[in-house]
């Protein structure tokens, strides 16, 4: 009798325990699902923010490239663009509330001036923030001589100044890894049309 009672309590605890075991196994397969599901949601999740980004990005690109084929025209029609000043015309340039009279030669050495300044603080700018040094256009030799590219036909202290007003614009857009002032276009630096007209404000008479 005794053996009987002992082999029942066995029994019963054996199936009591297959039951636990069996519904623990049950809950952890449904936390699995659980948590592959939610990993799944995650990923189909990064993949749309992904999606969406791209697609500001193509936006982006596309309404950079219609504000500079705008730049371009505007800049044919202002004359800043190469060769669009008339060597025999004359024009007045507007600095600091003072004119200066030059001709059509001149014109085009202070616009190369303005955009050859940035193409070098351009690139001065990307230098020093690669070397983790701290942004200081002054500090740079090719900045305070002014002369880089000058040629005779206009006047040195003329080109001077704005070559440094486009090499100042060009080393913060280089060491900000930012094109604010100017545009690179398949390796080419330049500046900006409209920040060109703005800093030459060059007017024919």
């Amino acid at each position: 009798m005794y053996s009987f009672n002992i082999k029942k309590i066995v029994g019963i605890f054996t199936l009591g325990l297959v039951a636990v075991l069996g519904t623990a196994t049950m809950a952890s397969a449904q936390t699995g699902n659980w948590g592959h599901n939610q990993d799944r949601k995650s990923i189909q999740e990064q993949q749309r923010i992904a999606k969406q980004q791209a697609k500001l990005e193509q936006e982006r690109l596309r309404a950079e490239q219609a504000r500079l084929r705008a730049e371009q025209m505007r800049n044919r029609n202002n004359g800043y663009g190469n060769g669009g000043f008339n060597n025999n015309g004359r024009y007045r340039v507007v600095r600091n509330g003072r004119n200066y009279n030059t001709d059509g030669r001149g014109a085009e050495l202070l616009r190369q001036a303005v955009n050859q300044g940035y193409q070098q603080g351009y690139e001065a700018g990307r230098t020093d923030r690669n070397g983790r040094r701290r942004s200081s256009y002054s500090t740079s030799n090719i900045y305070r001589s002014g002369n880089y590219g000058y040629s005779s036909g206009v006047d040195s202290s003329q080109y001077q100044y704005y070559f440094q007003q486009g090499f100042q614009r060009g080393y913060q857009d280089g060491y900000n890894s930012r094109n604010q002032y100017g545009s690179v276009n398949g390796g080419s630096v330049n500046i900006l049309g409209a920040i060109l007209g703005s800093i030459l404000n060059i007017q024919s008479f």
